[in-house]
């Protein structure tokens, strides 16, 4: 299976918890998981994700894989969303999505469905 990371944003503390009790209740497709963290650093992610990916079976040696990959290959997107957490104040999170590939063309599809 192949995995997909990416930052998305950042998100008050409250929003992001909201985000995640929806997504809950609505029973989405279990195949992406959204993340916050307090710091935008590589060592908060890799954490986060062995966290949530044993529950979901995933390949947690590729899915850390991908967030690494990540990491060294978009530095300029790092440092940007490092810069906006830190504009933001301590209130927030950088929220980041890890995904099963297709559970987030399935998302995306569905997102363009609407």
């Amino acid at each position: 299976m192949k995995y997909a990371f990416d930052i998305v944003g950042v998100s008050p503390i409250w929003q992001f918890f909201n985000h995640q009790q929806q997504t809950i209740q609505r029973r989405q497709p279990q195949g992406v998981e959204y993340l916050g963290t307090h710091i935008c650093t590589l060592d908060a992610f890799l954490e986060s994700v062995e966290d949530f990916s044993k529950k979901r079976n995933w390949n947690l040696d590729q899915v850390l894989d991908t967030v690494i990959q990540f990491w060294l290959n978009n530095s300029e997107s790092i440092h940007y969303w490092k810069s906006r957490l830190n504009d933001a104040g301590k209130d927030n999170l950088v929220v980041a999505r890890v995904a099963d590939i297709n559970s987030l063309q399935a998302e995306f599809e569905f997102l363009f469905d609407k």
